[in-house]
């Protein structure tokens, strides 16, 4: 444990204001990667399948992606701590530049869902070494800065990306929505390479790899998280494929229990959960994630179909909680050093879940800026949430166990926005067969929308249907609330750097 408290000192203080700052360029750009990623291809898919056909498996696009991204990080966030984030950062950027390259380069819908889960594999190690370094740049009371600059990353791409997306499809062409990543990702790995040098550290021992227990994880996490996402989409629920798959997960996950156990360097340790803050903050975001697809997912829907605004002007109603978050987040520090990191998640939680409840009460139809002015408090709520935590966390640990908290903490809340997506689109086609009768679901009624050949009853239909997923998420949040009170300590145990 002494040999690793000089890498603290070595990463932070022994770094030149000039290097640090280009290591943050680098940090950020990395991150925008990912960032921009999703939000970039959404706008294209009409021109990719017009291109190479297979609209009955495109969603697979974002499935697959995000399944290779969920599963990968506990391995990174491990590797990081073995190695070094540098290799694991310059390894997981030019993966994905691969699979960058190589989705430009698809011949059939096939391949172009093949290579977005090599992109996937190199998005794991993106998401979860930056958040890593950034902790190992920084001490603990100027954390917030760089956690507020990739907060900021995150919502100028998710403002910019459909925008960047569809002018590439209409102007240029789809392929170009990943080829901008190569620049983009050349210039972060330069800046990498050439700024970050992280001190030697010799251990005693050889490191030894738990590669039987990734493997494990990767495989279990695919098969759970496949089994969520296709689940009543592509089959129903409790057809033979989901109860494949979902029992499949389950003796893959007894598994990972006993290849973890007798490793000697397990992929997962078991301290992750036996330690009460992080198996707290870990249970609380993986709550964030599931509720954050009710605004992210069913929103866009109901201010198209209930309240009659364009896309364009539907997709604002969304991205003004991407303003407010990375402001609360940035500010979130002056609270937290009064009354601790539990009590500032608690309150930016609890706003939260009276915002979330809020919103059922809103009329029918309503205007436009209401639900926006929602959006607006809710990022300010969630970013009092979720930076005093993720800075809390990465503050009770030592240098070679932060890589592995992170990815825990990411990984969960990753796990938890694919719950949410299934719960919630299941919670939202019953209540529209509830009030319309038959085997409605939301994609078939909002296509009839569109065609202007359904009544007004559908449109109310759909309000309720979003009020009931708002309710869900309202609960979603109310439960990280009770975590945080029931389980997280007072006061974290930070140590001092």
């Amino acid at each position: 444990m002494g040999s690793t408290r000089p890498a603290i000192r070595d990463t932070t203080q022994g770094t030149t204001a000039d290097r640090r700052g280009a290591v943050v360029a680098a940090l950020m750009l990395a991150m925008a990667l990912a960032a921009l990623d999703s939000t970039i291809v959404s706008t294209a898919v009409p021109q990719i399948v017009g291109d190479l056909g297979g609209f009955s498996v495109f969603s697979w696009l974002f499935s697959g992606y995000l399944l290779a991204v969920t599963v990968t990080l506990p391995v990174y966030g491990k590797l990081s701590d073995t190695f070094g984030r540098k290799p694991v950062l310059i390894a997981g950027a030019s993966v994905f530049l691969l699979g960058s390259l190589l989705c430009a380069a698809a011949w059939n819908m096939g391949a172009l869902i093949a290579f977005r889960i090599v992109q996937g594999l190199g998005g794991g190690a993106l998401q979860g070494t930056v958040q890593t370094l950034a902790a190992d740049l920084y001490p603990l009371e100027e954390r917030p800065k760089i956690q507020a600059k990739l907060s900021t990353v995150w919502a100028v791409s998710a403002i910019a990306g459909p925008a960047l997306g569809g002018v590439l499809a209409a102007y240029a062409d789809w392929r170009w929505i990943f080829l901008i990543n190569l620049p983009i990702g050349s210039v972060a790995l330069w800046l990498i390479v050439r700024h970050l040098h992280e001190p030697d550290r010799q251990p005693v021992n050889r490191p030894r790899i738990d590669w039987a227990g990734a493997l494990a994880v990767f495989a279990c996490g695919g098969a759970l998280l496949t089994a969520l996402v296709q689940g009543g989409v592509a089959w129903p629920w409790l057809s033979a494929p989901s109860i494949a798959l979902f029992g499949t997960g389950l003796a893959l996950a007894a598994l990972v229990v006993v290849i973890e156990r007798r490793a000697a360097e397990p992929i997962i340790p078991g301290w992750v959960w036996r330690r009460r803050t992080i198996a707290a903050v870990n249970l609380a975001l993986g709550a964030l994630g599931l509720l954050m697809v009710a605004p992210t997912v069913f929103l866009p829907t109901y201010a198209q179909s209930v309240l009659g605004l364009a896309p364009v002007a539907a997709g604002f109603v969304l991205s003004v909680w991407t303003l407010s978050w990375p402001v609360s987040a940035a500010l979130s520090q002056h609270v937290y050093r009064r009354i601790g990191f539990r009590n500032t998640a608690m309150l930016g939680i609890g706003a939260a879940t009276l915002i979330l409840f809020a919103f059922r009460f809103l009329p029918y139809p309503g205007a436009a800026w209401q639900p926006t002015a929602l959006m607006l408090l809710l990022g300010a709520a969630l970013g009092l949430f979720q930076l005093p935590l993720i800075v809390g966390v990465q503050s009770t640990v030592v240098w070679s166990e932060r890589g592995t908290a992170t990815a825990s903490v990411l990984f969960c809340r990753q796990t938890g926005q694919t719950i949410g997506a299934s719960l919630f689109g299941a919670v939202a086609n019953g209540v529209l067969s509830a009030r319309l009768g038959g085997a409605s679901d939301l994609d078939s009624v909002t296509r009839a929308l569109d065609a202007g050949t359904a009544p007004e009853v559908t449109r109310r239909a759909i309000a309720d249907a979003v009020h009931a997923v708002y309710l869900g998420a309202s609960c979603a949040a109310a439960l990280a609330f009770l975590v945080l009170l029931l389980l997280a300590p007072r006061r974290f145990p930070v140590l001092k750097d």
